[in-house]
């Protein structure tokens, strides 16, 4: 070895030593970088909140409680069935009934407990408050269908969800405004089977509270709803659903409410438990013979005041669109059987006009109509000798006006030639043996 290699391989040395001489004198801090053999490149780092002496990562430390990738500490391993430690009873925030195997959900009800299929106690009602507005709008829609309230009492029991009872009220009442008079009637006769049980007074006071409350959101969608919750509060209170002192204090807390007024007045009138048994109009389903006295009674009342509008709105309000030729045939029996027959007659064509160009009745209800009446004539002549004669002549003004479909062509069918094989057209012979002049073609 030369004497100049040798002089750089002293100086080197001397070097590592200064160099190891300072590292050891240095203080070590948490995050230096080590270097873990001297003159060397390799380093091994340090990673934070380690607090291992041979710098390996210790994952307990990090803040997420994770335990390396796809890995889980038992402390930390997110489940909540089985807690780790036992509790402190002198912990502030001890709570003996923490460690008993049971749930606690929402909603504060002071019911039994019910068993879940795991043995667990749960006490308050099973379902959320949206889960339980679903189910409960699905059985009252299967409910309005086939009107079996011993269904819906069952399916609300199942439920077991006593705190939300007060929103059957609402539900049900919301959802008849949508509807016609048959299914506001079946609701009214469903409170009366959900009262007492399995919906108490005090459940029933509370929905009404509910529905008042909510009212303003109804007016959106039904501008009638106003007078529609009157009908529905005062024939509660008829059926006894609610005391008539729940209307004193509603009064008292609510002066000027117009529904609450509503309620009052159908109640001070003459007769009204009657009137209010008939609350929801013709439409809710009555047998037929009460049918025909409501439609006696409305065209004797539009042959007195011809108000068109009004014989149109008692129409609509019947919701028996099979029923209508009944209206047609008991309308020109009226009429004929007037003083004056000529002009009733006229105003009874001007009345179906009306109600045939505003889609309330069709063309085909007024000619089933006046085909019974042409069926019924022998015996409508006893009473009116002109009733033949009256009848033709209330058919024609309802052609004139259209409230007759249009008639049918019923001639002979028009012949066709028969292409034979050969591309040639036969002359084909109609029904009395005659041969029809077809030019051939090709």
């Amino acid at each position: 070895m030369s004497a100049q290699v040798k002089v750089k391989a002293q100086k080197f040395k001397d070097h590592q030593e200064t160099a190891a001489a300072a590292v050891e004198t240095k203080p070590e801090l948490a995050n230096e970088t080590k270097v873990k053999e001297a003159g060397s490149a390799r380093r091994n780092i340090t990673r934070k909140k380690s607090g291992a002496a041979e710098g390996n990562f210790d994952s307990r430390n990090k803040k997420q409680g994770g335990h390396g990738k796809g890995k889980w500490s038992e402390l930390h391993d997110g489940t909540l069935d089985e807690y780790v430690g036992s509790f402190n009873e002198n912990d502030p925030l001890y709570d003996a009934a923490e460690e008993g195997r049971y749930i606690l959900s929402g909603g504060g009800d002071e019911q039994e407990p019910i068993l879940d299929h795991e043995g667990k106690q749960i006490y308050g009602p099973m379902l959320t408050l949206p889960e339980f507005k679903i189910r409960l709008s699905e059985s009252l829609r299967e409910y309005f269908d086939s009107a079996d309230s011993d269904e819906v009492i069952r399916s609300i029991e199942e439920l077991k969800c006593r705190s939300f009872h007060p929103e059957v009220v609402k539900k049900a009442v919301s959802l008849s405004l949508d509807e016609g008079p048959r299914e506001r009637e079946l609701v009214s006769r469903l409170f009366t089977c959900l009262h007492p049980t399995p919906l108490s007074e005090e459940d029933m006071e509370e929905g009404f509270e509910l529905l008042l409350k909510g009212l303003d959101e109804l007016l959106i969608d039904c501008p009638d709803a106003m007078s529609m919750v009157g009908c529905f509060l005062a024939r509660a209170v008829v059926d006894e659903v609610l005391p008539p002192a729940y209307l004193s204090t509603q009064n008292n807390d609510r002066p000027g409410d117009p529904v609450v007024e509503k309620a009052v007045s159908l109640l001070s009138r003459e007769h009204c438990t009657a009137r209010l048994e008939r609350v929801w109009g013709p439409g809710d389903g009555r047998p037929v013979a009460e049918l025909k006295a409501v439609l006696d009674q409305l065209l004797k009342e539009y042959l007195m005041s011809r108000e068109l509008d009004e014989a149109a709105r008692c129409v609509r309000e019947l919701n028996a669109s099979h029923f209508h030729h009944e209206l047609v045939k008991r309308g020109v029996t009226h009429s004929m059987e007037s003083t004056d027959p000529k002009n009733s007659l006229d105003a009874m064509s001007a009345l179906f006009s009306f109600l045939v160009k505003n889609a309330i009745i069709s063309e085909y209800q007024v000619a089933k109509g006046i085909s019974r009446l042409k069926k019924l004539l022998p015996d409508l002549s006893l009473d009116v000798p002109s009733a033949p004669e009256l009848l033709a002549n209330f058919e024609e003004m309802a052609k004139e006006m259209g409230c007759l479909p249009a008639p049918r062509t019923t001639g002979p069918p028009t012949p066709r030639p028969v292409e034979q094989e050969n591309g040639e057209k036969t002359e084909p012979v109609v029904g009395n043996g005659e041969t029809a002049e077809v030019v051939e073609a090709q």
